[in-house]
């Protein structure tokens, strides 16, 4: 009897772990570069965000978003160096919780002058690759050009593989990445009350590419 009691105790104890399992097969998405084809890919601005993080009077950070992105990007899994991206954010799509922060980095400069920060009608900002280099199955560095308020400079980003399947919705092949770097505003003349207000940004990119038929 003790044995059954056993027994059956490990069945339920299983039986959740293998639900789980069955459900995860289900997702579209899976963490397997066998997965990716290659091709030319476009961004699903629908569901491909940046984050931005800086430092406030170095008593919190601050957050935000950007929305709406565009890009492609070219892939041969066989030849991870050969990739290349080109990404558009629209500065103007700029999410915070505070309405007055919104004003504040959108508005036009005072009386004619320079804008605290983008002002009213910002060009986007854009990244071109110049190199990527895989540093694991489903890790790569990643260097291009940033311009962005009408300055350019290097960035370099650490970017994770994060998925691979066929989107439901669309029915198109969809690769997912996260990337993240750090840069330096001010080096792109963004620079309103630096230091009090942290220099360097962390950014956050999760993105989601569909292969174009």
């Amino acid at each position: 009897m003790k044995k059954l009691v056993i027994a059956a105790a490990a069945c339920t104890l299983a039986a959740p772990a293998a639900f789980l399992s069955a459900q995860n097969a289900s997702i579209p998405g899976q963490m397997d570069p066998s997965r990716v084809a290659g091709g030319t890919y476009q961004l699903d601005p629908s569901h491909t965000l940046v984050s931005w993080q800086v430092n406030h009077f170095g008593f919190n950070d601050y957050f935000g978003l950007f929305g709406d992105i565009e890009g492609t990007m070219t892939l041969d899994p066989a030849n991870i160096s050969a990739t290349e991206f080109d990404i558009t954010v629209p500065i103007t799509s700029v999410s915070v919780a505070s309405e007055g922060l919104r004003d504040h980095l959108l508005r036009p400069g005072k009386d004619g002058g320079d804008p605290d920060f983008f002002g009213a009608n910002p060009e986007p900002a854009r990244f071109v690759s110049t190199s990527v280099r895989r540093t694991g199955d489903t890790s790569a560095v990643v260097s291009g050009q940033l311009t962005m308020n009408g300055q350019t400079g290097p960035v370099t980003m650490l970017v994770d593989f994060t998925g691979a399947g066929e989107n439901p919705m669309s029915k198109a092949p969809t690769v997912g990445f996260q990337a993240r770097t750090t840069i330096d505003r001010t080096q792109w003349g963004v620079d309103y009350a630096a230091p009090m207000v942290g220099s360097e940004v962390d950014l956050e990119i999760s993105a989601a590419f569909e292969r174009q038929q």
